[in-house]
């Protein structure tokens, strides 16, 4: 197990590792870092990796030590000084041996402010130390915005940007509704919106038994003074509170707050449950799945500790009292001072004070009981992710065997067209992997002027330049000269499954834009929507295959027609959406975009001094002239363009802007002939 080459410079530093705390950091021979660690004592920890007979069973750990050739050091006086050091060290570094539980994506939490005079609930992804409460983080977006929405339809508070509540001048839809008070335009009492405001924070925090019976009181103090619309608004958020608490359950008479760590795996498949526990209800369950994680339990929850609670995590501004794992990381007591002082300064900015957090691995009591239970949460996550992944599977293969295709259909894309009255065509491609929407793939395709109105001519350009970006050669598109892909390096990959919507003629169209470009073994369906002919006959949705006259029906509810459903209709979503952007670019657009040698900047600095196209255009060359950047060549475009416009009798319409471009950043740069747009979540 010891690797016997390493150099003279390793093995002096090997005798010479200090027994104090700090952090360790193995190099290879080009000095790039390998892995982060913390210890008590660097010379046990250390020197334990260069032992034989180590205990350490880590699979990577044979492999690492193969390549490490440079040791450094760095001593800190606290295991509390060691810990913040390896969670900032890994962070900034990124070590290749060291476990990420989770990816770059911060998770969601809800914020509620409180430097604003009227504070409102917001979602954000990135908590910082600005005095304000931070709940969550949520383990999903839906589960986080369906918080919101229960916060906002309870509890009036405002939901508009501070931008909005200044330039307002009279109440919103949500004044009308009674879900908020407006504090825009009228007088709102401080106090009572204060109130508001705590209330959320109780509700948000699982204190739900100290909410209740304050909005109780409160129901019975504005009843009593005759408000009763007041008190039905009172019972209509005790009503809620209630439903929610209801939902939950007793897991022990504790007044303390918790979370509770589970971890299940199968080899390198590790399923890891928080369970929030607050004033003894679970609140919530979040589930956390990670693959090719060889480390042992201690360092996949010293790892989900350090993401979780430390900067970016999201739980950072919800440390609880107490937090249960199934083994102690290594330095715990660090770990315990660190996040301690993490509690503290949080509490300081909201005015308040905050205890000491434990640390805890309980081995019995009503503590071990609650660890159990968000094991078997873990356990039951992993079994049913893996459920579905077996189902997925089962659902590809008959859709593999009804559409007779040579593999499995794990990435299906589906093309729809839109337009409205021939106008602003745009051809939208959506992907599902593994019959799950893989939104980096989207693609919207400002179809150019030969499409307009036209589908079938939209299909076959739409298809035409996603399978030249497929094929990945340099090909020369005939009407424009332009040269579509430069090299196979910025090819696109085929999907497995192309699946057009509509019937015998849209695939016809788009089996010739395959053809076209000699791709004659890719796999294109035409899928046809559920209607009635002339006999009034119903028709349930099919499928058109090439080379065959008639279509294969699909039965309602099938595992087929849901996943080949689900791809037409989010194509028919997504180009719906690039359809109205278009149209909302083309109402709004400015005349002078349409000019040719009109930049931008000209663009801009024009409107700046004359404020109008009319103006512009009645402005003497020697005003344009006198326009900041504007050149003789800038003035020729515009009289030129006037000349025209005049002589048509129509001002000059300006052909819709093309469509940002906003590829994943994997995904290679877009050539100006293409317009993509990511639909974000």
């Amino acid at each position: 197990m010891v690797d016997q080459e390493g150099t003279e410079e390793l093995e002096a530093r090997l005798k010479a590792l200090p027994a104090e705390p700090g952090c360790y950091l193995l190099r290879d021979k080009q000095g790039e870092l390998l892995y982060v660690g913390k210890a008590k004592s660097l010379r046990a920890r250390v020197r334990s990796y260069f032992q034989d007979g180590s205990s350490d069973t880590r699979a990577f750990i044979p492999f690492m030590l193969r390549e490490v050739k440079k040791l450094e050091t760095i001593v800190t006086a606290t295991e509390k000084e060691a810990a913040i050091l390896e969670n900032n060290l890994i962070k900034e570094q990124r070590p290749r041996y060291n476990v990420k539980l989770r990816d770059d994506k911060e998770y969601l939490s809800l914020r509620l402010g409180s430097e604003h005079p009227w504070p409102r609930p917001e979602l954000v992804r990135r908590p910082t130390p600005d005095g304000a409460r931070y709940f969550g983080p949520y383990h999903s977006a839906t589960a986080a915005r369906r918080t919101l929405h229960l916060v906002e339809k309870h509890f009036k508070l405002r939901s508009c940007t501070d931008r909005e509540l200044e330039g307002r001048k009279r109440p919103c839809l949500e004044y009308q509704i009674k879900r908020c008070p407006a504090p825009c335009v009228y007088e709102v009492d401080r106090e009572a919106y204060a109130a508001q405001v705590r209330a959320v924070s109780l509700f948000l925090s699982g204190r739900h038994d100290q909410l209740s019976r304050e909005l109780r009181q409160r129901m019975e103090e504005a009843s009593s003074r005759l408000e009763f619309e007041l008190a039905a608004s009172y019972r209509d958020q005790l009503s809620a509170v209630e439903s929610v608490r209801q939902a939950q359950r007793v897991v022990a008479v504790s007044d303390i707050d918790q979370d509770v760590v589970g971890v299940y795996r199968e080899g390198d498949l590790v399923e890891i449950a928080l369970m929030i526990v607050r004033a003894g209800r679970v609140i919530d369950v979040g589930c956390f799945s990670n693959r090719r994680v060889e480390v042992p339990d201690d360092e996949v929850v010293a790892n989900f500790i350090r993401e979780h609670y430390g900067e970016g995590g999201g739980g950072e501004g919800v440390i609880p009292d107490e937090i249960l794992v199934p083994a102690l990381p290594e330095g715990a007591e660090g770990v315990v001072e660190w996040l301690s002082e993490k509690r503290q300064a949080a509490a300081v900015l909201r005015g308040e004070r905050a205890s000491r957090i434990e640390l805890i691995y309980p081995q019995r009591g009503s503590k071990r009981g609650l660890l159990d239970l968000a094991q078997q949460n873990a356990e039951h996550a992993f079994k049913e992710k893996r459920r579905t992944e077996d189902d997925i599977d089962e659902r590809l293969t008959r859709v593999q065997e009804k559409l007779r295709l040579p593999t499995l259909p794990r990435r299906i894309e589906c093309v729809d067209i839109s337009h409205l009255g021939g106008n602003d065509t745009v051809g939208g491609v959506v992907a599902l992997e593994n019959g799950v929407p893989d939104k980096k793939r989207y693609r919207t395709y400002k179809v150019r002027a030969g499409g307009q109105g036209d589908d079938y001519g939209a299909i076959y350009e739409v298809l035409s330049r996603r399978f030249r970006r497929g094929r990945g050669v340099e090909t020369t598109d005939p009407e424009t000269g332009e040269v579509e892909i430069q090299s196979p390096e910025l090819a696109w990959e085929l999907p497995d499954l192309v699946v057009v919507d509509g019937g015998r003629g849209q695939l016809a169209v788009a089996l010739a834009a395959a053809h076209d470009l000699g791709l004659h073994d890719l796999p294109i369906v035409g899928l046809a929507k559920e209607k009635e002919n002339v006999l009034g006959e119903k028709l349930v949705d099919r499928v058109y295959l090439p080379g065959q006259k008639n279509p294969i029906p699909l039965r309602p509810n099938t595992p087929e027609l849901f996943l080949l459903a689900r791809a037409r209709d989010e194509a028919h979503r997504f180009s719906n959406r690039g359809r109205k952007i278009a149209g909302k670019r083309r109402s709004f657009a400015s005349e002078l975009q349409s000019i040719s040698g009109i930049g931008p900047k000209i663009h801009a600095a024009l409107l700046k001094k004359f404020e109008s196209v009319a103006a512009i255009f009645a402005a003497s060359d020697e005003e344009l002239l006198a326009t900041q950047s504007v050149t003789k060549r800038h003035v020729a475009a515009l009289r030129k363009a006037q000349t025209r416009a005049v002589e048509t009798s129509e001002p000059a319409t300006p052909p819709p802007p093309e469509a940002d471009v906003e590829t994943p950043a994997t995904a290679p740069a877009p050539d100006p002939a293409f317009t993509a747009t990511v639909l974000e979540d």
